[in-house]
């Protein structure tokens, strides 16, 4: 199943920590959004695991599933490559 996760997470260490999870599942397309192709079992691993970073009272964090014919209609604007985090920031 192909899903766009997104998140809105305050905490510094828990958005790393969600970002890490995600990234384990699947490719950062925007700072906080994630696409992942993943099979149920994969899914379920990964939301039980995003369930125990977040804080509940804190966090969003919003799971989209797209089916066949809608993932053949998604439109992009601007640039639709992938968001890549550059290995080295300096300060």
């Amino acid at each position: 199943m192909f899903m766009v996760a997104s998140y809105d997470i305050p905490g510094d260490q828990r958005r790393a920590r969600v970002a890490g999870i995600l990234k384990d599942y699947g490719r950062r397309v925007q700072y906080s959004v994630f696409e992942c192709d993943l099979d149920n079992a994969r899914f379920s691993e990964m939301l039980n695991a995003l369930q125990q970073a977040i804080d509940e009272r804190e966090d969003s964090l919003r799971i989209y599933k797209l089916c066949e014919g809608c993932l053949s209609r998604v439109s992009f604007l601007g640039k639709s490559g992938t968001y890549d985090e550059p290995d080295v920031i300096v300060i």
